[in-house]
């Protein structure tokens, strides 16, 4: 009887002690948008359509998702965030919705080789031969990579004026992408080290010409100034 006691009382104060979790949802401009949809898995789960650009809900005690997402002329942006509620209060959660870039992984997947079972080693000669083609093909591979990595650090040996003309270019990789891309898009259309592409969008950002926003394991790069 007393343990069911217990059990009651504790129920019920995680019930009476709630929490707020409300904020405001941003474009990448910071501008709030209207019409999304933001969402938090408490049981049952609760969503609204946001809009004025704001979302609110009153949660107990526990560990949640949130999640907003808009989808405009076909492209879908969305954003999520967890939080952590272990006492009553508010708390505020920005919500920047970042359209849905799907890259993808070079990933070279190398077939599994299968032989038959050797009958008084007649395929031994044969495993031999194309070990030594592999063998090969990696050096190969090695020396080639050798060689890209030597052309890159000529290419980054520049005067100042072809070093404004590779800014130029970054600029104009983001506008043509329609003023905003990822930094492994422009690292795929400009032949430089990643390091040097770093060097060259922090430089933009310092001259404001460009702002970083950072998203998981990557950058998205937007467009301040367009001219």
């Amino acid at each position: 009887m007393g343990f069911l006691f217990v059990a009651v009382l504790s129920l019920l104060s995680n019930i009476a002690i709630a929490a707020t979790i409300y904020g405001n949802i941003y474009d990448l401009s910071l501008d709030k948008v209207s019409g999304a949809r933001v969402a938090v898995n408490t049981s049952p789960e609760q969503f609204l359509v946001s809009k004025d650009g704001g979302y609110s809900f009153d949660v107990p005690n526990g560990f949640y998702a949130i999640k907003a997402e808009l989808e405009q002329n076909g492209i879908k942006a969305l954003e999520g965030r967890n939080i952590s509620v272990s006492q009553e209060g508010r708390y505020i959660i920005d919500l920047i919705l970042f359209p849905s870039f799907e890259e993808e992984d070079d990933i070279s997947k190398t077939p599994e080789l299968s032989f038959p079972e050797a009958e008084n080693g007649r395929f031994v000669p044969l495993i031999i031969i194309l070990s030594l083609i592999m063998l090969a093909a990696a050096v190969f591979v090695i020396f080639k990579g050798k060689k890209e990595r030597d052309k890159k650090a000529h290419i980054e040996e520049k005067s100042p004026k072809d070093d404004e003309s590779d800014l130029d270019g970054v600029v104009g990789i983001i506008r043509k992408e329609g003023g905003r891309t990822t930094q492994k898009e422009i690292r795929k259309q400009i032949p430089l080290s990643e390091a040097k592409i770093s060097l060259m969008i922090a430089e933009l950002e310092h001259k404001g010409i460009i702002k970083k926003i950072k998203k998981g394991r990557g950058n998205i790069i937007v467009l301040e100034k367009k001219e």
